[in-house]
């Protein structure tokens, strides 16, 4: 089993910065091997892919975000990153933390919201 547990998320307006966290209870091992990821949901729709990053450090965005949202890893703080930026009223969702070893694992979920 794993935990996620993420932060950072709130308010802010739009063109604004915001900056994602998530903690993954699990040996460093474990963590260092597995694809981290972001995901979000808006009201109404699917959860979607936002960004990814691979053991090796390969790194896959959505469309909507390329040049605006980078996602980074810090293997030795179990802990995966999203620096997002010039954000729009569309970045609005909920944002999921995700665990991909085989199997898939997910945080909680935080509260994205921007304002127009």
């Amino acid at each position: 089993q794993v935990q996620l547990v993420e932060s950072g998320g709130g308010l802010v307006q739009s063109g604004g910065s915001l900056s994602l966290s998530c903690a993954a209870s699990r040996s460093r091992l474990m963590f260092k091997i597995a694809t981290m990821g972001w995901y979000r949901q808006a009201p109404g729709k699917s959860r979607e892919l936002v960004a990814a990053i691979t053991r090796e450090g390969s790194t896959n965005y959505a469309d909507s975000v390329k040049g605006r949202f980078t996602i980074s890893r810090d293997n030795s703080k179990n802990t995966v990153y999203l620096q997002m930026r010039s954000l729009k009223p569309e970045d609005t969702a909920v944002y999921y933390c995700n665990y991909k070893l085989n199997v898939d694992y997910w945080g909680q979920g935080t509260q994205v919201t921007v304002s127009s």
